[in-house]
């Protein structure tokens, strides 16, 4: 007992915190497996990239969700998606977390490979270059760095590239380079001249004074960013596991959207950064906004993306995005109400939330709550009955879906579309992460 007190009083600062944060849940999981007997399963997990689309796995994992599925999940880290499809039809991973541009073309060339769960369903890059690359025709001649060929920051790139009448590999020379660190640690060293980064890299290079040539994440394109992916032969041979593992990802999506304070020590023990405001940046950019409580994978992105790929790869004509995912398990979840029951509310703050009956005749005052990119509704100050609503734009949206939303009739998208006038200056052109105004009905 001596031993084991002098080892916690040596833990101190962060580390302390860190773990009183992320392991007290582990620890009743244990003491229950440990009740009921039975072994926890062993499977080998692979995420491919160091941000914040990969937060529901490192989340999941610190906050033990598979240990309360039964399971003892390895975490490997994998740069590349051809290497990690590799691993995958080899066996020696079960799962891997990665840009979905890898399991299509794999799919493509027969890969058993099936994405069953999407992360992030739109492009969250921002293309970054030196601080003498202020147009894009200033990159002629210039080089860029990606991941790997076939990664999402190569495809975000060629797209972005090729939009503003650039040759890829022709009039920009693209690099692999691998990880988002590394990318940016070649920028910031002048190897190259631009790279793709998510958050909280996107704010480190704005302190460092570069330049952002443009922002992905405005275009509001559907695009399979992050997938969770796995073999058919695993769903078929083991169909248990992968429902145990879909379940591990909702709630471990729940537990980062409701638990601020333990998901920033998880980003900050990941991202290996101390900047609060990088760390801030990368919750709310993309916990809150973009990552899906509901992960389904985007059709219509994959659709766009066979789109692209169809221009070197005649398959990718015929193929449907369809063939490429398994929904089975998340619609299981879904139609159970096993996910909707995660977010409601318990009795107890229902109650709390109930406004009270005036005590004289007085205006009256309703809680009224900003609804998120994600769909999750975060209360807000009192304010008078039938104001207006805040709403952060997120992929797929439009503003008959809106109004179908919010008024249930499609047609009424024409207020949305006059109240905010000022900001939207074309119907069709909405972008991800633009805050709209939603007149009361």
């Amino acid at each position: 007992m001596t031993r084991f007190r002098s080892r916690v009083l040596s833990i101190c600062g962060s580390a302390f915190l860190f773990a009183l944060l992320v392991l007290l849940l582990p620890v009743v999981v244990t003491s229950a497996e440990r009740a009921s007997g039975r072994p926890l399963e062993k499977i080998t997990i692979a995420y491919g990239g160091i941000s914040g689309g990969h937060a529901p796995l490192w989340v999941a994992y610190e906050a033990g969700f598979f240990r309360k599925y039964g399971l003892d999940a390895q975490m490997v880290f994998i740069e590349g998606g051809s290497r990690a499809i590799q691993s995958l039809n080899f066996g020696d991973v079960t799962f891997a977390q990665m840009a979905g541009a890898a399991p299509i073309q794999s799919g493509l060339q027969g890969a058993d490979v099936v994405i069953i769960a999407g992360l992030l369903n739109t492009m969250p890059f921002q293309f970054i270059t030196a601080k003498d690359i202020k147009r894009p025709d200033q990159l002629k001649g210039k080089s860029v760095a990606v991941s790997r060929v076939g990664s999402g920051s190569d495809f975000a790139t060629r797209y972005a590239l090729e939009k503003y009448g650039l040759l890829p590999e022709k009039d920009v020379s693209i690099l692999e380079i691998g990880s988002q660190p590394a990318r940016f640690d070649a920028l910031a060293a002048g190897k190259v001249q631009g790279v793709m980064v998510q958050v909280p890299y996107t704010l480190m290079a704005k302190k460092m004074g570069f330049n952002m040539l443009a922002d992905l994440q405005m275009l509001g394109l559907e695009y399979q960013h992050t997938a969770l992916v796995t073999t058919r032969a695993v769903i078929q041979s083991r169909p248990e596991l992968v429902r145990n593992v879909m379940k591990v990802y909702v709630e471990g999506i729940h537990y980062l959207k409701t638990h601020r304070k333990e998901t920033l020590a998880v980003l900050q023990k990941y991202l290996k950064t101390d900047d609060p405001e990088a760390l801030s940046e990368t919750y709310e950019g993309i916990g809150l906004t973009l990552l899906p409580e509901k992960p389904y994978p985007t059709l219509r992105g994959i659709q766009l993306m066979l789109r692209e790929l169809a221009a070197k790869d005649p398959k990718a004509k015929a193929a449907k995005p369809e063939q490429f995912v398994d929904l089975m398990f998340l619609t299981e979840l879904d139609r159970s109400g096993f996910i909707d029951r995660l977010y409601k509310p318990t009795p107890a703050v229902a109650m709390r939330e109930k406004p009270n009956a005036p005590a004289a005749p007085e205006p009256a005052v309703v809680k009224v709550k900003k609804v998120t990119a994600t769909g999750q509704q975060v209360s807000g100050a009192p304010r008078p009955s039938g104001e207006t609503v805040e709403y952060t734009i997120k992929a797929g949206d439009t503003l008959s879906k809106l109004a179908e939303r919010f008024y249930g009739a499609p047609m009424k998208w024409q207020k949305i579309y006059d109240a905010n006038a000022q900001v939207v200056k074309n119907p069709n052109y909405i972008y991800v992460g633009q805050i709209v105004r939603i007149p009361p009905a």
